[in-house]
Protein backbone atom coordinates (compact mmCIF):
# COMPACT_ATOMS: atom_id res chain seq x y z
CA UNK A 1 0.00 0.00 0.00
CA UNK A 2 1.06 3.20 -0.77
CA UNK A 3 -0.14 6.49 1.30
CA UNK A 4 -0.87 10.16 0.25
CA UNK A 5 -1.36 12.18 3.21
CA UNK A 6 -2.08 15.41 3.31
CA UNK A 7 -0.78 18.13 6.31
CA UNK A 8 -0.10 21.16 7.77
CA UNK A 9 2.46 20.26 10.46
CA UNK A 10 5.54 22.04 8.91
CA UNK A 11 8.09 20.73 12.15
CA UNK A 12 8.54 17.40 9.64
CA UNK A 13 11.38 20.39 7.94
CA UNK A 14 13.31 20.59 11.12
CA UNK A 15 15.19 17.43 10.88
CA UNK A 16 15.49 16.66 14.80
CA UNK A 17 11.69 16.90 14.96
CA UNK A 18 9.39 14.54 16.50
CA UNK A 19 6.95 14.82 13.57
CA UNK A 20 9.93 13.70 11.29
CA UNK A 21 10.57 10.74 13.64
CA UNK A 22 7.07 9.89 14.00
CA UNK A 23 6.70 10.48 9.82
CA UNK A 24 9.35 8.10 9.37
CA UNK A 25 7.82 5.57 11.21
CA UNK A 26 4.81 5.81 9.64
CA UNK A 27 6.88 5.03 6.49
CA UNK A 28 7.91 1.66 8.13
CA UNK A 29 3.86 0.64 7.65
CA UNK A 30 3.53 1.02 4.11
CA UNK A 31 5.12 0.61 0.61
CA UNK A 32 5.61 4.26 0.23
CA UNK A 33 4.61 7.53 2.53
CA UNK A 34 4.10 10.71 0.48
CA UNK A 35 3.39 13.79 2.82
CA UNK A 36 2.36 17.11 1.06
CA UNK A 37 2.58 19.96 3.36
CA UNK A 38 0.76 23.12 3.83
CA UNK A 39 3.78 25.73 3.19
CA UNK A 40 4.45 29.71 2.25
CA UNK A 41 7.04 29.88 -0.37
CA UNK A 42 8.73 32.23 1.74
CA UNK A 43 9.75 29.49 4.35
CA UNK A 44 11.71 27.91 1.62
CA UNK A 45 11.06 24.53 2.17
CA UNK A 46 12.70 21.81 -0.24
CA UNK A 47 11.24 18.72 -1.51
CA UNK A 48 12.48 16.15 0.95
CA UNK A 49 12.99 12.21 1.13
CA UNK A 50 13.17 11.30 4.70
CA UNK A 51 13.83 7.78 4.62
CA UNK A 52 14.36 5.08 1.66
CA UNK A 53 10.47 5.26 1.59
CA UNK A 54 9.14 8.34 3.01
CA UNK A 55 9.03 11.81 1.07
CA UNK A 56 7.73 15.15 1.90
CA UNK A 57 6.41 18.04 -0.35
CA UNK A 58 6.11 21.62 0.50
CA UNK A 59 3.04 23.36 -1.41
CA UNK A 60 5.58 26.43 -1.44
CA UNK A 61 2.41 28.56 -2.14
CA UNK A 62 2.76 32.50 -2.29
CA UNK A 63 -0.46 32.89 -0.55
CA UNK A 64 -2.25 30.59 1.87
CA UNK A 65 -4.88 30.88 -0.58
CA UNK A 66 -3.21 28.92 -2.87
CA UNK A 67 -2.55 26.11 -0.68
CA UNK A 68 -5.18 23.49 -2.14
CA UNK A 69 -4.59 24.50 -5.65
CA UNK A 70 -0.68 24.20 -4.73
CA UNK A 71 -1.52 20.67 -2.89
CA UNK A 72 -3.51 19.38 -5.49
CA UNK A 73 -1.12 19.89 -8.38
CA UNK A 74 1.50 17.76 -6.24
CA UNK A 75 -0.98 15.41 -5.54
CA UNK A 76 -2.16 14.33 -8.76
CA UNK A 77 1.67 14.85 -10.18
CA UNK A 78 3.05 11.93 -7.36
CA UNK A 79 -0.53 9.70 -7.71
CA UNK A 80 -0.48 9.42 -11.18
CA UNK A 81 2.79 6.47 -11.62
CA UNK A 82 1.08 5.10 -9.04
CA UNK A 83 -1.34 2.30 -9.80
CA UNK A 84 -4.98 3.67 -8.70
CA UNK A 85 -5.70 0.69 -6.01
CA UNK A 86 -2.55 0.87 -4.33
CA UNK A 87 -3.02 4.44 -2.76
CA UNK A 88 -4.97 5.53 0.32
CA UNK A 89 -5.02 9.45 0.44
CA UNK A 90 -5.17 10.24 4.11
CA UNK A 91 -5.31 13.91 5.32
CA UNK A 92 -4.91 15.60 9.04
CA UNK A 93 -8.28 17.25 9.52
CA UNK A 94 -11.39 17.76 7.61
CA UNK A 95 -10.83 21.74 7.10
CA UNK A 96 -8.87 22.35 4.37
CA UNK A 97 -6.49 19.54 4.19
CA UNK A 98 -9.71 17.69 3.96
CA UNK A 99 -11.35 19.34 0.71
CA UNK A 100 -7.19 18.48 -1.11
CA UNK A 101 -7.77 14.90 0.10
CA UNK A 102 -11.52 14.69 -0.99
CA UNK A 103 -10.84 16.13 -4.20
CA UNK A 104 -7.52 13.91 -5.13
CA UNK A 105 -9.06 10.95 -4.09
CA UNK A 106 -12.15 11.68 -6.42
CA UNK A 107 -9.59 12.36 -9.15
CA UNK A 108 -7.40 9.46 -8.41
CA UNK A 109 -10.44 7.19 -8.09
CA UNK A 110 -9.00 5.96 -4.85
CA UNK A 111 -9.68 5.59 -1.01
CA UNK A 112 -10.35 8.81 1.16
CA UNK A 113 -9.33 8.53 5.31
CA UNK A 114 -10.27 11.72 6.97
CA UNK A 115 -8.62 11.97 10.85
CA UNK A 116 -10.12 14.26 13.50
CA UNK A 117 -8.25 15.23 16.25
CA UNK A 118 -10.86 17.48 17.82
CA UNK A 119 -15.04 17.88 18.45
CA UNK A 120 -15.47 20.64 15.28
CA UNK A 121 -19.08 19.91 16.29
CA UNK A 122 -18.31 20.96 19.80
CA UNK A 123 -20.57 24.78 20.08
CA UNK A 124 -17.29 26.06 21.55
CA UNK A 125 -15.48 25.00 18.58
CA UNK A 126 -16.74 28.12 16.64
CA UNK A 127 -18.05 30.18 19.56
CA UNK A 128 -17.19 33.90 18.31
CA UNK A 129 -14.86 32.25 15.63
CA UNK A 130 -15.76 32.63 11.99
CA UNK A 131 -13.24 30.70 10.31
CA UNK A 132 -14.72 27.99 12.51
CA UNK A 133 -17.87 28.96 12.04
CA UNK A 134 -16.99 28.32 7.92
CA UNK A 135 -15.25 25.33 9.28
CA UNK A 136 -17.97 23.45 10.61
CA UNK A 137 -19.65 23.45 7.08
CA UNK A 138 -16.43 22.38 5.46
CA UNK A 139 -15.83 19.83 7.80
CA UNK A 140 -19.64 18.25 7.16
CA UNK A 141 -18.66 18.19 3.82
CA UNK A 142 -15.47 16.29 4.16
CA UNK A 143 -16.82 13.95 6.15
CA UNK A 144 -20.12 13.14 3.94
CA UNK A 145 -17.37 12.24 1.32
CA UNK A 146 -14.92 9.95 3.59
CA UNK A 147 -14.76 6.14 2.66
CA UNK A 148 -13.26 6.25 6.30
CA UNK A 149 -12.84 8.10 9.61
CA UNK A 150 -10.38 7.89 11.82
CA UNK A 151 -11.29 9.75 15.12
CA UNK A 152 -9.29 10.04 18.74
CA UNK A 153 -12.20 9.67 21.45
CA UNK A 154 -15.16 8.16 21.61
CA UNK A 155 -16.92 11.76 22.38
CA UNK A 156 -15.58 12.98 18.93
CA UNK A 157 -17.07 9.63 17.83
CA UNK A 158 -20.56 10.10 19.72
CA UNK A 159 -20.57 13.92 18.58
CA UNK A 160 -20.45 12.70 14.83
CA UNK A 161 -22.82 9.95 15.04
CA UNK A 162 -24.96 12.55 16.44
CA UNK A 163 -24.96 15.60 14.79
CA UNK A 164 -24.21 13.83 11.29
CA UNK A 165 -26.99 11.30 10.70
CA UNK A 166 -26.27 10.92 6.97
CA UNK A 167 -23.38 9.80 7.68
CA UNK A 168 -22.78 5.98 6.76
CA UNK A 169 -19.05 5.36 7.45
CA UNK A 170 -18.76 4.43 11.49
CA UNK A 171 -15.46 6.07 12.98
CA UNK A 172 -12.75 4.14 14.16
CA UNK A 173 -11.54 5.20 17.60
CA UNK A 174 -7.19 5.81 17.85
CA UNK A 175 -6.31 8.10 20.32
CA UNK A 176 -3.06 10.08 19.81
CA UNK A 177 0.17 8.14 20.35
CA UNK A 178 1.69 8.72 23.76
CA UNK A 179 4.73 7.12 24.56
CA UNK A 180 4.01 5.57 28.21
CA UNK A 181 6.86 3.70 28.34
CA UNK A 182 9.43 6.08 27.91
CA UNK A 183 7.56 8.77 30.01
CA UNK A 184 7.83 6.36 32.72
CA UNK A 185 11.48 5.68 31.77
CA UNK A 186 12.66 9.31 31.93
CA UNK A 187 14.65 10.51 34.69
CA UNK A 188 13.60 12.85 36.59
CA UNK A 189 15.63 16.03 36.11
CA UNK A 190 13.76 18.93 37.53
CA UNK A 191 11.71 17.65 41.33
CA UNK A 192 9.01 19.81 42.02
CA UNK A 193 8.96 19.75 45.69
CA UNK A 194 12.84 20.08 45.42
CA UNK A 195 12.81 23.21 43.46
CA UNK A 196 9.55 24.74 45.51
CA UNK A 197 10.22 23.48 49.02
CA UNK A 198 8.42 25.74 50.49
CA UNK A 199 5.39 23.95 49.28
CA UNK A 200 4.33 20.16 51.36
CA UNK A 201 1.24 19.94 48.07
CA UNK A 202 2.20 20.84 44.89
CA UNK A 203 -0.90 21.53 41.58
CA UNK A 204 0.11 21.40 38.54
CA UNK A 205 -1.34 23.06 35.31
CA UNK A 206 0.38 22.96 32.27
CA UNK A 207 -1.29 24.57 29.28
CA UNK A 208 -1.24 27.62 26.98
CA UNK A 209 -2.32 30.56 28.86
CA UNK A 210 -5.66 31.46 27.15
CA UNK A 211 -8.41 32.86 27.70
CA UNK A 212 -10.82 29.25 26.70
CA UNK A 213 -8.00 27.46 29.59
CA UNK A 214 -9.99 29.84 31.97
CA UNK A 215 -7.03 29.69 34.38
CA UNK A 216 -8.48 32.86 36.58
CA UNK A 217 -10.72 30.18 38.02
CA UNK A 218 -8.24 28.08 39.25
CA UNK A 219 -6.52 30.89 40.80
CA UNK A 220 -9.84 32.13 42.31
CA UNK A 221 -10.39 28.62 43.99
CA UNK A 222 -6.54 28.58 45.00
CA UNK A 223 -6.99 31.72 47.11
CA UNK A 224 -9.51 29.84 49.33
CA UNK A 225 -7.33 26.86 49.13
CA UNK A 226 -4.52 28.39 50.81
CA UNK A 227 -6.74 29.91 53.88
CA UNK A 228 -6.97 26.33 55.27
CA UNK A 229 -3.64 24.86 53.38
CA UNK A 230 -0.86 28.13 53.22
CA UNK A 231 1.89 25.40 52.33
CA UNK A 232 -0.36 24.12 49.30
CA UNK A 233 1.47 25.34 45.69
CA UNK A 234 -0.08 26.03 42.12
CA UNK A 235 2.43 25.60 39.48
CA UNK A 236 1.12 26.80 35.96
CA UNK A 237 3.25 25.35 33.12
CA UNK A 238 3.15 27.12 29.75
CA UNK A 239 2.51 30.69 28.40
CA UNK A 240 0.05 32.43 26.37
CA UNK A 241 -1.34 36.08 25.87
CA UNK A 242 -3.14 35.81 29.25
CA UNK A 243 -0.06 35.44 31.19
CA UNK A 244 0.22 39.12 32.47
CA UNK A 245 -3.65 39.08 33.04
CA UNK A 246 -3.26 36.21 35.42
CA UNK A 247 0.14 37.88 37.38
CA UNK A 248 -2.36 40.26 37.84
CA UNK A 249 -4.81 38.49 39.09
CA UNK A 250 -2.04 36.68 41.30
CA UNK A 251 -0.84 39.77 43.25
CA UNK A 252 -4.81 41.00 43.52
CA UNK A 253 -5.49 37.79 45.14
CA UNK A 254 -2.18 37.46 46.97
CA UNK A 255 -0.98 34.58 46.04
CA UNK A 256 2.33 35.72 45.37
CA UNK A 257 4.00 33.21 47.72
CA UNK A 258 1.70 30.30 46.28
CA UNK A 259 1.65 30.79 42.78
CA UNK A 260 4.74 29.47 40.44
CA UNK A 261 4.54 30.74 36.89
CA UNK A 262 6.88 28.82 35.08
CA UNK A 263 6.51 29.99 31.49
CA UNK A 264 7.15 27.21 28.85
CA UNK A 265 9.06 24.15 29.13
CA UNK A 266 9.31 21.39 25.89
CA UNK A 267 9.70 18.70 28.10
CA UNK A 268 7.12 18.48 31.24
CA UNK A 269 7.75 14.99 31.98
CA UNK A 270 9.45 15.51 35.36
CA UNK A 271 6.75 18.02 36.24
CA UNK A 272 3.97 15.51 35.82
CA UNK A 273 5.88 12.81 38.18
CA UNK A 274 6.51 15.29 40.84
CA UNK A 275 3.45 16.98 41.13
CA UNK A 276 1.11 15.70 43.70
CA UNK A 277 -2.40 16.50 41.46
CA UNK A 278 -2.85 17.77 37.95
CA UNK A 279 -5.79 20.42 37.20
CA UNK A 280 -6.97 21.57 34.35
CA UNK A 281 -10.11 23.84 34.13
CA UNK A 282 -10.72 24.20 30.31
CA UNK A 283 -13.77 25.17 29.04
CA UNK A 284 -12.56 23.59 25.73
CA UNK A 285 -10.36 20.59 24.60
CA UNK A 286 -10.11 18.81 21.43
CA UNK A 287 -8.56 16.05 23.02
CA UNK A 288 -6.56 16.60 26.30
CA UNK A 289 -3.36 15.33 25.68
CA UNK A 290 -2.26 16.78 29.14
CA UNK A 291 -4.47 14.78 30.71
CA UNK A 292 -3.29 11.33 29.35
CA UNK A 293 0.54 12.25 29.66
CA UNK A 294 -0.66 13.44 33.63
CA UNK A 295 -1.91 9.76 34.02
CA UNK A 296 0.80 7.93 32.04
CA UNK A 297 3.12 9.20 34.58
CA UNK A 298 0.89 8.59 37.45
CA UNK A 299 -0.76 11.73 38.95
CA UNK A 300 -4.26 11.93 39.59
CA UNK A 301 -6.07 14.44 37.45
CA UNK A 302 -8.98 16.93 38.20
CA UNK A 303 -10.50 18.45 35.46
CA UNK A 304 -13.99 19.94 33.39
CA UNK A 305 -15.73 17.34 31.66
CA UNK A 306 -13.54 18.21 28.53
CA UNK A 307 -11.62 16.06 25.61
CA UNK A 308 -10.99 12.76 26.89
CA UNK A 309 -11.32 13.68 30.57
CA UNK A 310 -14.14 11.07 31.58
CA UNK A 311 -12.60 8.34 29.32
CA UNK A 312 -9.33 8.34 30.59
CA UNK A 313 -11.50 8.37 34.37
CA UNK A 314 -9.95 11.43 35.41
CA UNK A 315 -12.13 12.85 38.89
CA UNK A 316 -14.42 15.66 36.76
CA UNK A 317 -16.00 18.74 38.98
CA UNK A 318 -18.55 21.31 37.70
CA UNK A 319 -18.79 24.48 40.02
CA UNK A 320 -16.14 25.99 41.64
CA UNK A 321 -17.85 24.60 45.26
CA UNK A 322 -16.62 21.01 44.23
CA UNK A 323 -13.65 22.53 42.76
CA UNK A 324 -12.82 23.90 46.27
CA UNK A 325 -13.70 20.60 47.85
CA UNK A 326 -11.68 18.07 46.03
CA UNK A 327 -8.48 19.74 45.87
CA UNK A 328 -8.98 20.26 49.82
CA UNK A 329 -9.27 16.63 50.12
CA UNK A 330 -6.29 15.57 47.85
CA UNK A 331 -4.58 18.58 50.18
CA UNK A 332 -5.96 16.82 52.90
CA UNK A 333 -5.14 12.93 51.80
CA UNK A 334 -8.47 12.09 52.04
CA UNK A 335 -9.32 11.61 48.41
CA UNK A 336 -7.24 9.37 46.47
CA UNK A 337 -8.60 8.47 43.21
CA UNK A 338 -5.44 7.28 41.33
CA UNK A 339 -6.12 3.64 41.02
CA UNK A 340 -9.48 4.40 39.61
CA UNK A 341 -8.47 6.78 37.14
CA UNK A 342 -4.96 4.26 36.00
CA UNK A 343 -7.79 1.33 35.66
CA UNK A 344 -10.03 4.03 33.12
CA UNK A 345 -6.97 5.11 31.41
CA UNK A 346 -5.15 1.49 30.68
CA UNK A 347 -8.72 0.65 29.41
CA UNK A 348 -9.34 3.68 27.10
CA UNK A 349 -5.46 3.29 26.54
CA UNK A 350 -4.50 0.21 26.11
CA UNK A 351 -0.93 0.92 23.40
CA UNK A 352 2.10 -0.44 26.20
CA UNK A 353 4.37 0.81 23.77
CA UNK A 354 5.19 2.43 19.99
CA UNK A 355 4.74 -1.05 18.20
CA UNK A 356 1.68 -2.02 20.10
CA UNK A 357 0.35 1.63 18.56
CA UNK A 358 1.84 1.55 15.14
CA UNK A 359 0.34 -2.18 14.81
CA UNK A 360 -2.99 -0.49 15.33
CA UNK A 361 -2.48 2.12 12.85
CA UNK A 362 -1.57 -0.08 10.14
CA UNK A 363 -4.56 -2.40 10.71
CA UNK A 364 -6.42 0.64 10.43
CA UNK A 365 -4.75 1.80 7.17
CA UNK A 366 -4.71 -1.66 5.82
CA UNK A 367 -8.91 -2.13 6.45
CA UNK A 368 -9.68 1.66 5.39
CA UNK A 369 -7.70 0.50 1.87
CA UNK A 370 -9.34 -2.74 1.67
CA UNK A 371 -12.99 -1.88 2.00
Amino acid sequence: MKVLMISTDRKVFEEDSDVRRRFVLYGSLVDELHIIVFAKSSLEFKKVKLSDNVWVYPTQSHFKSQYVTNALRIGEEVGKDVTNNDILVTTQDPFETGIVGAKLAQRLKVRFEVQLHTDFLSPYFKKGNFKNQFRVSLGKKVLSEADCIRVVSNRIKESIEKELLNIEVTPTVLPIFIDIEKMKNTPISTDLHKKYPQFNHITLMVSRLEKEKDIKRALNVFKDIVQNYPKAGLVIVGEGSERNTLESAVKRLNLDKNVIFEGWHKDVTSYYKTADLFLNTSLYEGYGRTLVEALATRTPVLSTDVGVATEIGADIFTTDEELLDKISKYISGEKNTLNFQLSTFNSFYPYRNEEDYLGALRNMWEECGDK
